[in-house]
């Protein structure tokens, strides 16, 4: 199991997603950023490849879809807020999100 970012590990991992369009939720200790996407289609899509990674490495995002828009939140619900996992499955939606361009 992870645990939450250090203030070194946070600035390290977060940085880079902060600059790609991730944003720190109000509040709580959570990533968050909405996805928009040229089709209802497009956006599944990309969510069932997302899920395969979800599912593979056991660290699962809430989300929600509406037509060709799908709102992402992480954080580990076990910690209580973000550790590693939740950086390494950012980067890897927003890699998968040139497979659906």
């Amino acid at each position: 199991m992870s645990d939450i970012l250090s203030d070194e590990a946070r600035h390290l991992l977060l940085e880079p997603l902060l600059k790609n369009g991730w944003a720190l939720a109000e509040g709580r200790d959570a990533l968050v950023k909405t996805y928009k996407f040229d089709s209802f289609v497009d956006a599944f899509g990309w969510m069932t490849r997302v899920a395969m990674w979800a599912e593979k490495w056991d660290h699962h995002p809430a989300w929600r879809n509406v037509y060709k828009t799908v709102e992402v939140e992480l954080w580990s619900h076990d910690l209580g807020g973000l550790c590693a996992q939740d950086a390494k499955l950012a980067r890897k939606m927003d890699s998968l999100i040139c497979q659906s361009c």
